[in-house]
């Protein structure tokens, strides 16, 4: 196997690791070393998107019930007195970089009302403001996002379509995009910026995929949809770790339904406090 990485000019360990299947019948195998597969390139975007975009589902939920736009992507925060000229790396959705809370999880504050002190419902649909996101050269204007612990709520069933459009912002590269609690169905992905006056006639409404993690193309798109019928906090952040201490990621706060079935649970008598 051989490891994906799309950024452009940041080296990383590129080690391709091989391995020999012993079946238990090695007298019949033949003499010599084994052949070797052909191996895409460690950048080779094409490859990577075309193997994705042709897994294939079905029973997509037809109506959409919230639309929102997502852009996804690093930059810089200004910190004085650490880091090269005074910055360091920082990520984001919508301008928000996402903070971790400090007292209790933001679930729990969910549940026992005391959301004040700990997050506010007021994550944007769309982002701030509209740029060519995938410009060779993104002003410097829009490198510093705004921290904060937002969530952006939803009403128990809702059918939700979330645009990912990544951003170049410092360094475009290739964003496995997670969401917790919930599989989803990914339409479509593209390359440059999303524009729904064409692209929406790209959506696989037949028979899409279905999975809990889509990889935002470098400086491209891509289009999930689900069903929120899991009542509670679900992180949606990037799956590259590193990206996810930086900020890239929000949450979604499923509200209760009409139920037990569907209202969220009182925690365990045993639950372990932070």
């Amino acid at each position: 196997m051989i490891t994906y990485a799309s950024a452009q000019g940041v080296p990383f360990d590129n080690t391709t690791a091989a391995a020999i299947f012993d079946y238990g019948n090695a007298a019949a195998a033949a003499p010599g070393s084994p052949a070797m597969p052909m191996l895409p390139a460690y950048n080779d975007t094409a490859t990577a998107t075309a193997f994705t975009t042709n897994l294939r589902k079905a029973e997509l939920p037809s109506r959409v019930d919230e639309s929102l736009f997502f852009t996804v992507g690093v930059g810089l925060f200004n910190c004085s007195g650490v880091g090269p000229n005074n910055t360091r790396f920082t990520a984001s959705i919508n301008n928000v970089s996402f903070v971790l809370p400090s007292t209790v999880s933001i679930l729990q504050a969910h549940y026992h009302a005391i959301t004040p002190a700990v997050f506010t419902a007021d994550f944007p649909a769309n982002p701030p403001v509209q740029f060519d996101y995938t410009a060779q050269n993104v002003s410097r204007a829009f490198w510093q996002p705004e921290p904060g612990t937002k969530v952006y709520k939803l009403k128990y069933g809702a059918v939700v379509q979330v645009v990912l459009q990544g951003t170049n912002i410092f360094a475009a590269e290739n964003h496995p995009i997670h969401i917790h609690g919930y599989d989803f169905y990914i339409l479509a992905e593209g390359f440059g910026n999303f524009d729904a006056a064409t692209d929406t006639a790209k959506f696989n409404l037949d028979d899409p995929p279905m999975r809990n993690t889509v990889g935002v193309p470098v400086n491209g798109w891509a289009v999930i949809r689900f069903v929120a019928d899991n009542p509670g906090v679900w992180l949606m952040h990037c799956h590259l770790d590193v990206h996810i201490t930086w900020g890239l990621a929000m949450a979604f706060l499923v509200e209760d339904g009409v139920g037990v079935l569907q209202s969220l649970q009182a925690p365990p008598p045993d639950l372990p406090l932070c």
